[in-house]
């Protein structure tokens, strides 16, 4: 079945039932134009209907002991809606040029604020016969074009459910309930305002601006004070705002405290009170009456209120405790552009009955009794004199204008003009609302309005807002101010009003549950509190942070680090092993000292090299050995300076090859030593082993395996220059990265190696008889080598940036040193301070021998 109808049978067959409710509850709606609904009407191309009410809600409070009645609940709110609905009907009609000379009409419709009414006036509006009959044609066609929505805001829901069945746009020049924003359930609705509740993130981002962080939320009694409490906490929430009090007021003559705990109540100094009326004594009565018999000092409280328009104060003997009350306007543009628009009209105190004919009309089969009044003459508003001054409503007139606007959009389009050449009929075919309503989508009220208003990135409209402040002062007078606006979310705070409150001793109050935190520390969190109650603790070590109250403490780049309080980042100093320092200069000076001791020592054994004492042990050794530790001594500058790729790639490698060669000849001179003393004996074999090539085979075997190993290192990763940026606060450190850690200890284990080989052959060869056995000298060098490059593992892990440089260092020249100390310092005594032992008979001896 037809939903209509089904709703048409429900309302003929709730008549016999009305009366029995009547007895209950005496409801009397008849309380204008002769105790009957109204409804205007003139006709036009295009009809606009629209449902709006001459009555308003009072604000009586409902005692729940008593019966409502309807005298003080429902009060006269005059004609100014179907006025404004006339004459811009009228401006529209006179300046804008339409296609085909179309002309605009109107049907305006009384609902007197119920369900019942606005179902008849839909019925009405949908049904062209005398009765209510929808789906059904007979006689007059309306056109009707869109359905202007000027009921109460919940109303408009029912009237959308039955408007979108017919495809009928429906727009609304007031602010609407958020539901109707749901395209797929109201696809044919066009909202000309804001949606209801648009203003709750312009409220955080005013409690955000002033850091008042702890709040409490008074709301009605009522179900939309629910779904304020319901709705309006989580966004609190999200932006770290704490709700600490959420009561709502009960909406009747019997006023009591609220409840909660005293000490939030004296420290909250923030309260958003939800308003569904802007006067709000009772809710002022109900605070007064909470806080005057708390104990200590109470700080005014300042109410933020959802009130879009004037709020208005009707008794301030319950002020005693506010600090101000803030409300909300429409910011408006600096001067209008719409041609004809005034702000005020005169009408003649006859309105009526000079320019309209009313009749009463009641048909057998329709639910309605209504008064309509058909427009007869045309209206004129000129002459001032013996008139009546009504204010015209912008919106209404913009809403008109932006109809049309869209309807020469339509009849303009190219699918219009196709269809109007296919169609050869006399009359020229009409717009259809569904074929109307695309063009209503492009929503060109927001641009037309005298009103701030813009679209956001959903797509809904949104407006710019006046921050409106009533301040109590001392002497419980009020003072209204502007204390700023919110524009595109972004709140713009008068600071001349604020200096005003301040020479008027009557600052804003602070409403938080902690000091902020300053710059360089971050809030943490106290268990069990709420989250806008924390501690202050300082940022963590690498962090900053450089706002109040910040959550998280942000990390300096890796060029930078902290300063002491932790509140910028600067400059870290860049570190290397340089020249031009004081560890730099002492290791250069020990360098160049050893090469020329070393560089002096090789002329010594060059120029006596036919004396016994040289040519003991194989002179070619000696100058092997020799010539290594010089190239050792030099391999140190390339520990020192900037790193770069070159000097990375060779450092490691050169120093690990020239110190294998180094140790590879005293291995050699070792095993020469012990096969020298066994080639003594009769009838040993081991003198065939003795020659240059078994000595020139030790080192060239021993080395080629440290340059095989450097190879492998050298093809698996390369070292590079590296920069530390951790291991120093402060600091970055130029480095040289090895490139495989695992690498660098085969070839130090590799060199260990070689050292504890000789090491253990010169041991057992130190007791061999002679002068001319350099075991001894061999076992101490590499009891020196071993010590050194032992302590050196420790000492070179636990250092860091050019330290690690400055140990490893060290070490090549402790331990080349050490061997050129042991084996030819005592050599180069004997040649240049005692000549007269270097002779073979004097080598030969026992003495020299045992020495």
């Amino acid at each position: 079945m037809d939903p209509l109808l089904l709703l048409l049978l429900m309302m003929i067959m709730s008549q016999p039932a009305s009366g029995k409710l009547r007895m209950k509850c005496p409801l009397n709606l008849e309380h204008l134009d002769g105790k009957r609904p109204w409804s205007y009407y003139r006709p036009g191309d295009h009809l606009i209907s629209a449902v709006t009410s001459a009555l308003t809600m009072g604000h009586e409070i409902l005692s729940f002991s008593l019966a409502p009645y309807s005298e003080s609940f429902l009060v006269p709110y005059g004609n100014s809606e179907k006025e404004n609905i006339i004459f811009s009907t009228q401006v529209v009609n006179r300046n804008i040029q339409l296609p085909n000379n179309l002309t605009l009409g109107y049907n305006i419709h009384d609902n007197y604020l119920n369900t019942l009414g606005t179902s008849d006036a839909l019925l009405d509006m949908l049904s062209t016969g005398k009765a209510n009959v929808p789906n059904y044609s007979c006689g007059r066609k309306d056109n009707l074009l869109t359905l202007l929505d000027a009921a109460d805001r919940e109303i408009s829901i029912q009237m959308s459910r039955l408007v979108g069945m017919y495809k009928i746009p429906q727009m609304r020049d007031k602010i609407a309930s958020e539901i109707l924003s749901d395209k797929r359930e109201f696809p044919f609705f066009h909202r000309m305002l804001p949606k209801e509740g648009f203003q709750y993130p312009a409220i955080v981002q005013l409690l955000l601006h002033f850091r008042w962080t702890l709040i409490g939320l008074l709301a009605p009694e009522t179900e939309k004070g629910e779904n304020f409490l319901r709705t309006f906490p989580p966004l609190l929430v999200r932006n770290g705002i704490c709700v600490v009090i959420s009561q709502q007021i009960p909406m009747t003559l019997h006023q009591a405290p609220l409840g909660g705990s005293s000490s939030m109540w004296k420290q909250v100094n923030v309260f958003v009170h939800f308003t569904e009326y802007i006067i709000v004594s009772s809710t002022f009565r109900t605070f007064y009456l909470t806080l005057k018999d708390l104990s200590g000092p109470i700080e005014g409280k300042v109410w933020i209120t959802t009130t879009l328009g004037k709020y208005i104060i009707s008794h301030q003997g319950y002020l005693r405790y506010i600090h101000s009350i803030w409300s909300f306007d429409f910011l408006q543009k600096m001067s209008p552009k719409y041609g004809a628009f005034e702000p005020y009209f005169f009408i003649d105190p006859l309105f009526q009955k000079k320019y309209f004919r009313c009749s009463f009309s009641k048909h057998i089969f329709s639910v309605k009794a209504q008064k309509r009044c058909s427009q007869k003459a045309p209206v004129e508003t000129q002459e001032k004199m013996g008139r009546i001054r009504i204010a015209n409503s912008d919106s209404v007139y913009i809403l008109f204008m932006t109809l049309a606007h869209a309807l020469k959009a339509a009849y303009s389009s190219r699918s219009w003009r196709r269809r109007k050449e296919a169609q050869e009929t006399l009359e020229a075919p009409r717009l259809q609302p569904w074929q109307f309503h695309p063009f209503l989508e492009k929503n060109e009220f927001y641009n037309l309005s005298h009103l701030k208003l813009y679209l956001d990135q959903n797509g809904e409209v949104v407006a710019d807002m006046d921050i409106q402040c009533l301040v109590v002062l001392s002497s419980k007078s009020l003072m209204k101010r502007k204390l700023g606006s919110i524009e595109r979310q972004r709140v713009i705070i008068n600071q001349r009003a604020l200096s005003l409150l301040k020479l008027l001793n009557r600052p804003l109050p602070q409403s938080k549950c902690v000091e902020s935190c300053h710059s360089g520390f971050v809030k943490r969190k106290r268990e069990g509190e709420p989250v806008c109650c924390y501690d202050c603790v300082p940022c963590p070590e690498g962090t900053i942070s450089t706002q109040e109250d910040t959550e998280k403490c942000t990390k300096c780049p890796d060029d930078k680090y902290p300063n002491k309080d932790r509140i910028q980042c600067i400059p870290k100093v860049i570190t290397f092993l340089s020249y031009t320092e004081n560890l730099g200069i002492i290791l250069i000076s020990f360098a160049l000292l050893l090469f020329l001791t070393t560089m002096f020592l090789l002329i010594i054994f060059i120029k006596y090299r036919e004396t016994p004492i040289v040519k003991a042990n194989n002179r070619d050794l000696s100058y092997i050995l020799l010539i290594s530790l010089l190239f050792c001594f030099l391999s140190s500058f390339l520990f020192i300076g900037q790193p770069k790729k070159s000097t990375c790639l060779l450092r490691q490698t050169l120093f690990s090859i020239i110190f294998s060669v180094a140790i590879s000849s005293l291995l050699a001179k070792t095993i020469t030593v012990v096969l020298a003393f066994l080639a003594t004996k009769p009838g040993n074999q081991a003198k065939r082993w003795l020659g240059r090539s078994l000595a020139n085979s030790i080192i060239l075997s021993c080395s080629a395996v440290q340059i095989i190993i450097c190879s492998i290192w050298l093809g698996v990763s390369l070292p590079f220059p590296d920069s530390d940026f951790h291991s120093q606060p402060g600091v970055i450190i130029l480095q040289c990265n090895e490139g495989s850690v695992v690498m660098f200890y085969i070839t130090l284990s590799y060199m260990g190696f070689l050292a504890a080989i000789c090491f253990t052959v010169a041991f057992l060869g130190r007791n061999l008889p002679g002068a001319f056995n350099e075991a001894k000298l061999i076992t101490f060098s590499m009891m020196v080598f071993c010590s050194v490059w032992v302590t050196f593992v420790p000492t070179y892990l636990s250092t860091k940036g050019k330290y690690m440089v400055a140990v490893q260092v060290f070490s090549i020249f402790a331990s080349s040193a050490g061997l050129l100390s042991c084996i030819f310092i005592p050599k180069c005594y004997i040649i240049i301070l005692r000549p007269d032992l270097n002779k073979k008979g004097k080598l030969t001896s026992r003495r020299i021998v045992e020495m």
